[in-house]
């Protein structure tokens, strides 16, 4: 029997479980007046874990001059209903992003954390949306005044690909 079973909130991810074409578009310099965006391409592929209260994704960024990998680590606390979720970039494999905590609610999933942009304190949000069948968005935005005003900084549209070996390093 799974833990999901009978959890309220522990399969809010179950859409995200696969292999994912992602397109991202991320602002080229944060809070600072930037206009610029970069748009590259890459590869996602997520599996459960912890018998349905988690999920890992493993990501190929191809990110212009400088692909690289980073791994996302999500878990499901049943008893307050939220979400903890920790992004560990592969070019500084030593160090985790705070956690980013929320939960969904009207099938959008909000998550929150503090922590610091070269040396100031901000306010970080995930987005996890859904704006047409099959096809997540994922948002990050930061914010310099608690909150008050928030910048989109980064945006990855997902596509389903299941067709593609990318998994445990290989990928076409």
């Amino acid at each position: 029997m799974s833990a999901q079973s009978g959890q309220p909130g522990a399969g809010d991810f179950d859409f995200f479980v696969g292999r994912w074409r992602v397109h991202h578009r991320r602002l080229n310099e944060r809070l600072a007046g930037c206009k610029d965006w970069t748009e590259f391409m890459g590869l996602c592929d997520t599996r459960k874990i912890l018998d349905g209260l988690g999920n890992i994704d493993d990501n190929l960024l191809e990110l212009p001059g400088d692909t690289y990998r980073a791994v996302t680590l999500r878990t499901y606390n049943p008893k307050t209903l939220q979400w903890a979720i920790w992004w560990l970039d592969g070019r500084n494999p030593s160090a985790l992003d705070p956690p980013m905590v929320g939960r969904f609610e009207n099938a959008v999933g909000t998550f929150y954390a503090n922590d610091t942009l070269k040396g100031r304190p901000i306010r970080v949000r995930f987005l996890w949306t859904m704006p047409a069948a099959d096809r997540p968005r994922w948002e990050q935005a930061f914010s310099a005044d608690d909150g008050a005003t928030w910048e989109t900084n980064w945006i990855m549209d997902f596509t389903r690909d299941d067709e593609s070996r990318f998994s445990q390093g290989e990928n076409k």
